[in-house]
């Protein structure tokens, strides 16, 4: 999701197991093929993350083939193309979903793809459009003649975006109707969920918005689906979960031994590789910020990911709110360790309680400090 699974959290995820694929967040085409430094990163993935698919977005089936040439060349599993995304500054620009109303254009572009690359070419669809347009059906079996090797349908249309509910017999209607596999996506955001779709017929199912509300929701699955109780998950479980991420996201590319990366190529500046120490940009570019710009970037990651991660929480609007107000990264620590790690005398307390904690939690946390 874009914004969100970045290569942090999904090695995060990929940890506490149940994780058969990670998708990257989604790359323009345009910025690889360029070698656009902010588009760069989203594409960077490490060897725990695998298998991988980068997804890439765009319309143009020459530009599309050559960034998925890149997408090979960097290593990865499987290139993705978006034909989901309703965002207007994506779909306004004939991709994303907009490409489901040009059938034969998006076809065209799975086909050029495919003769350019040896990876698996796969597309993330919608149901269709709008309700008028509900083409998913029709435009997976000619992406299937074009070559795509595998096929995800989200349930809903881009006039519904994630309002109301997705439609997963309009999914199965895909999976009759294709002999490649294909999975489903939408409102998947309990682990009995995900179990009961994968027993629907589908070769897989994509859960996106449930595993930024619980990280755990595929490994509580993969036990459901097992005959096994699925662990249950605390309170501290999910601060550890926060502060590990926030120690991951403190050490993105400071410092990483030789190979950990897999980047794709700056062609923007022909000394330009990509890498972390490249001097060639004329001004500093979002992977060489300076320390104060950093904690800022994750004190801001911590505030997107906390409009789902509270959900469902006792006090979690009051916990969004804190972390929101937090306008430094120690604040923000604080806020965490205040509410996941309180007392049972005075749970789930917020920054003012931070300073106030036992003894006990206070060694706990030492490691994060």
């Amino acid at each position: 999701m874009a914004g969100m699974t970045d290569t942090a959290f999904r090695r995060l995820v990929k940890r506490h197991g149940g994780c058969g694929l990670v998708v990257t967040e989604m790359v323009s085409s345009e910025g690889l093929v360029r070698g656009i430094d902010r588009t760069l990163e989203f594409a960077e993935y490490t060897e725990e993350e695998r298998p991988i698919a980068i997804q890439i977005f765009g319309g143009d089936p020459e530009k599309m083939a050559a960034a998925a040439q890149i997408v090979e060349g960097m290593g990865a599993d499987i290139v993705d193309v978006n034909m989901g995304c309703p965002v207007p500054k994506i779909a306004s620009h004939n991709a994303g979903c907009s490409l489901m109303r040009e059938p034969e254009h998006a076809a065209g572009v799975i086909a050029a793809m495919v003769k350019a690359v040896k990876i698996p070419v796969t597309v993330k669809m919608r149901a269709g459009w709008n309700d008028a347009e509900r083409n998913a059906p029709a435009l997976a079996k000619m992406v299937e003649e074009a070559g795509a090797s595998a096929i995800a349908v989200h349930g809903r249309t881009a006039a519904q975006s994630y309002s109301g509910s997705a439609d997963w017999d309009l999914v199965s209607e895909v999976a009759d109707g294709v002999t490649i596999p294909v999975f489903g996506s939408g409102d998947c955001v309990e682990p009995e969920q995900v179990v009961a779709r994968l027993r629907s017929g589908v070769a897989g199912v994509l859960v996106g918005r449930g595993v930024l509300r619980n990280p755990w929701i595929l490994a509580q699955a993969e036990e459901l689906a097992a005959g096994r109780t699925p662990r249950a998950v605390s309170l501290e479980d999910r601060g550890r979960f926060l502060f590990d991420y926030i120690e991951l996201l403190q050490h993105e590319r400071v410092r990483d031994p030789e190979g950990f990366r897999h980047l794709a190529p700056c062609t923007a500046h022909p000394a330009c590789t990509a890498h972390p120490a490249c001097t060639a940009h004329p001004a500093p570019c979002t992977l060489h910020s300076a320390p104060s710009s950093h904690d800022k970037w994750i004190v801001n990651k911590i505030r997107a990911l906390g409009s789902w991660y509270t959900k469902g929480l006792e006090n979690g609007s009051r916990l969004r709110t804190a972390i929101n107000s937090a306008g430094a990264l120690s604040e923000l620590q604080d806020v965490v360790a205040g509410f996941f790690f309180a007392t049972d005398n005075q749970p789930n307390e917020l920054p003012d309680m931070a300073h106030e904690r036992s003894p006990d939690t206070s060694r706990q946390m030492s490691r994060y400090f």
